[in-house]
């Protein structure tokens, strides 16, 4: 069993194209032995955005922090503190702080080869 602190865990800024103000801390991964899911920390500066895309998995999203809203298709929705969001594969998708504060998500996925 691996017990850590996620303020112990470093933040990486993300370089993907199209994001904006957002880091990731990679709170459970390969590294810790995970053979099949991965939990990340995103946080989002205010006005900033993660970058709108696809994939062919799922993943699932709990709002720790802020407030903002998730991109989709079908519209803007607001999500806030306590908020969970599945975001089924190949969905269009982005997450936007629209808060005075950071929004803070944890982003559960599959392990995957991409």
């Amino acid at each position: 069993m691996i017990v850590k602190h996620a303020d112990d865990v470093a933040a990486e800024d993300v370089r993907a194209e199209g994001a904006a103000g957002v880091r990731i801390r990679l709170l459970i991964h390969d590294a810790d032995g995970a053979p099949h899911f991965y939990m990340r920390q995103f946080t989002v500066a205010p006005g900033g955005h993660t970058p709108r895309h696809s994939h062919p998995w799922e993943h699932e999203v709990y709002v720790v922090a802020g407030a903002g809203v998730a991109v989709a298709p079908d519209g803007d929705h607001p999500i806030g503190v306590g908020d969970c969001v599945f975001v089924p594969p190949d969905t269009l998708h982005q997450f936007r702080s629209t808060g005075g504060e950071e929004l803070k998500i944890l982003c559960l996925v599959p392990k995957t080869d991409a």
